[in-house]
């Protein structure tokens, strides 16, 4: 969101409408642009625009609607949406007409949530609506703008308070033809389970999953719980708690490595069991932190069936990196293989810090 993508808007603005002040906007839009953030480049960018657009809103949404189809990149029609949510609550029908209009050009799913702060049934209610679109923008729009713990995204208080008030709209969704729109019904279900999970799990216990959009969304829904090990998540996508399996092998190679390189995770694992079984593998790395504590994470790896008598060899590769939400601090790290819910087998690796030797590590007893 730097120069070029100022220019692309204000080019659209000049071209949807003689009124737009192209250089008004690119003077207030520019002024301070470089020390924000990406969202504060959004909201920034969306109060440039009133500097540009008519004074009157309506006038003013209708060159926003005809700049949106000449933006050439999602977060410039996400500023332009933002513009709707910071100058439109006053007339709330109509910004809600134009935020599902918009939102197949550049989500408008950050820019619906000051209309849900502001009134959660009226919201709610025309987001319900919208679940019947022909347009899959909309319909998820209409599931992703109501998550509880939307990424990136002011918290709505209604939201907050009760994370399952948009079950109407996901009841319409859960089996949805747009694998686009499944995404969110999932992520909004696992949203709920963070909060909510007796009442997800009794919910999706009703949902019939002889339809294939229904069960790739419970399956995808669950996945915290699942991997967490909860009984009735694993019950509801059809592996048991715990598996008839010996694991003949599991390690992590190498077992010292640097910030920057990565590791492989490899399991054998043998089926005990008289007949087929399916298995829900995943692992969980324990990280290292200063004082000798560690902070877990589950990831997951991989769901399949497992005939009688036979082995699954299994391996995986991750890159040790920092994130910005994650920081790595140097040590051992434990990873354990989880199967069905249940921990089967523990290894591990040793991070090194700056001047540490890996032949010292390695040989250390």
């Amino acid at each position: 969101m730097g120069p070029q993508a100022l220019a692309t808007i204000a080019d659209a603005g000049v071209a949807a409408s003689p009124r737009f002040d192209r250089r008004a906007f690119l003077a207030a839009a520019t002024d301070g642009l470089a020390a924000l953030s990406i969202m504060q480049r959004v909201r920034h960018i969306a109060d440039a625009l009133r500097h540009a657009l008519p004074a009157d809103y309506r006038t003013a949404l209708a060159v926003i609607e005809a700049m949106a189809p000449q933006l050439t990149h999602s977060f410039q029609a996400i500023a332009v949406t933002e513009y709707v949510a910071r100058h439109g609550l006053d007339d709330f029908d109509r910004s809600m007409d134009a935020l599902a209009a918009l939102t197949r050009f550049g989500t408008a799913e950050f820019a619906i949530r000051p209309f849900l702060a502001l009134d959660a049934d009226r919201a709610l209610a025309t987001m319900a609506g919208w679940t019947s679109s022909n347009d899959e923008h909309v319909r998820r729009l209409a599931s992703e703008g109501g998550r509880p713990r939307l990424p990136w995204a002011a918290r709505v208080p209604a939201l907050k308070a009760d994370p399952t008030r948009a079950a109407p709209i996901l009841e319409a969704l859960k089996a949805d033809r747009a694998i686009y729109v499944r995404k969110s019904v999932a992520n909004h279900l696992n949203d709920i389970a963070k909060d909510r999970p007796d009442w997800l799990l009794d919910r999706l216990a009703d949902w019939p999953q002889d339809d294939p959009h229904t069960a790739w969304i419970v399956r995808h829904a669950l996945r915290t719980l699942i991997k967490q090990g909860d009984p009735r998540a694993l019950a509801l996508i059809g592996v048991g708690h715990g598996a008839a399996v010996t694991v003949r092998k599991f390690a992590v190679e190498p077992a010292v490595v640097r910030l920057g390189e990565r590791i492989a995770i490899v399991a054998d694992i043998a089926s005990t069991a008289a007949e087929n079984q399916p298995l829900m593998v995943d692992y969980r790395i324990h990280y290292a932190r200063t004082g000798g504590k560690t902070a877990a994470k589950v990831f997951k790896w991989k769901g399949f069936d497992l005939a009688a008598g036979d082995t699954a060899s299994l391996r995986i590769s991750q890159t040790i990196r920092d994130f910005s939400t994650r920081r790595h601090h140097p040590g051992r790290h434990v990873v354990a293989l989880i199967v069905n819910g249940k921990t089967m087998g523990e290894s591990g690796f040793e991070l090194l810090g700056d001047g540490a030797s890996i032949e010292s590590a390695a040989f250390e007893p």
